[in-house]
């Protein structure tokens, strides 16, 4: 009589996000964009097992139906993305009320779910809010920077953000690095990784992100090893190297660049995603990677960039 055993769960589990239909946390996109019922239905059935929040109300806010949204398409919720102007201290108060509601949401969801990993509660600067950031996202000079003195409350909010949240519902906070906000170059990265607790904050690494705000995928590997210890989730983004050229010839906005597809379909971009994947197999990396594919509201193929992501993401192993 044979026996047989339970198939291993994959180290590394592959989801998707909101904004890859359109649904970004930006002021004014909201309207337009594609409801979760059909963007959760299309995520599923191109093969992703997690998905991430996306905007406060877009998704249900009711822990009780939104695991049950969830439980009904074999989801996880790997985490959910809360902008604060960490720059400004009078902000601070209110990020820490908007992280803490949406964390105990993520929380109860997850508990009621019975998923594999925790979510994480993804912390970011305001992005999209700083004309001369969102204007010159892509070729940032240190001039455009922060203070030192803007530094300090910048990470004094982060650290104050991501200790409420572990108190009050036991999550862990990761920053995410984004163009059109105060951290979007390498330097940036380091100044705020410098000026937080490594025990409260970590990083998303994203992948794209970090090549635009790079200007280019050059250092991306050295940028891995030097991060991983505070690189504790991971996006996959791509982007393309001939807009990225474009858009700083034509001195592009942030938004006219990913309007004209600078977060490109995964393989079709600079980044090297198969030793991202070796990178991330050497560190025993466990859990969720989140596929973006940045896109504006009724931009593109959602579902077929979807469909393709994932299968590039077959070819290299994941």
């Amino acid at each position: 009589m044979s026996t047989s055993t339970p198939l291993a769960r994959p180290a590394i589990l592959v989801g998707n996000a909101p904004c890859s239909w359109g649904s970004l946390e930006f002021d004014g996109m909201e309207g337009e964009a594609i409801g979760y019922p059909q963007m959760l239905d299309e995520l599923s059935q191109t093969g992703y097992v997690g998905t991430e929040l996306g905007d406060w109300g877009f998704m249900p806010t009711d822990p009780g139906l939104l695991a049950a949204t969830l439980l009904t398409r074999n989801l996880s919720m790997t985490g959910a993305f809360v902008p604060v102007a960490l720059a400004n201290a009078s902000a601070h108060e209110a990020g820490v009320e908007a992280a803490v509601r949406v964390a105990t949401l993520l929380a109860q969801a997850a508990e009621r779910t019975g998923q594999p990993h925790a979510p994480w509660l993804v912390l970011a600067d305001e992005n999209g809010t700083v004309p001369e950031r969102t204007l010159n996202a892509g070729r940032i000079t240190p001039e455009m920077g922060l203070s030192a003195a803007q530094w300090q409350t910048f990470g004094a909010g982060a650290n104050k953000v991501a200790q409420a949240v572990l108190d009050a519902t036991g999550l862990r906070t990761v920053f995410h690095h984004h163009c059109a906000g105060y951290v979007e170059t390498p330097t940036e990265i380091d100044r705020l990784l410098d000026g937080t607790n490594p025990e409260l904050v970590g990083l998303v690494f994203d992948t794209g992100h970090y090549a635009y705000g790079a200007g280019g995928c050059a250092s991306m590997g050295d940028a891995l090893h030097r991060l991983g210890e505070r690189i504790w989730y991971v996006h996959f983004k791509d982007c393309s190297e001939s807009i990225a050229q474009e858009a700083r010839a034509k001195g592009w906005d942030y938004f006219t660049a990913v309007q004209k597809g600078i977060f490109c379909e995964l393989g079709r971009g600079c980044v090297d995603f198969p030793a991202v994947v070796a990178w991330l197999n050497d560190r025993h990396y466990r859990g969720f990677v989140t596929v973006e594919q940045d896109v504006l509201p009724g931009m593109g193929t959602p579902a077929e960039s979807a469909s393709n992501n994932r299968a590039y993401l077959h070819t290299i192993g994941l």
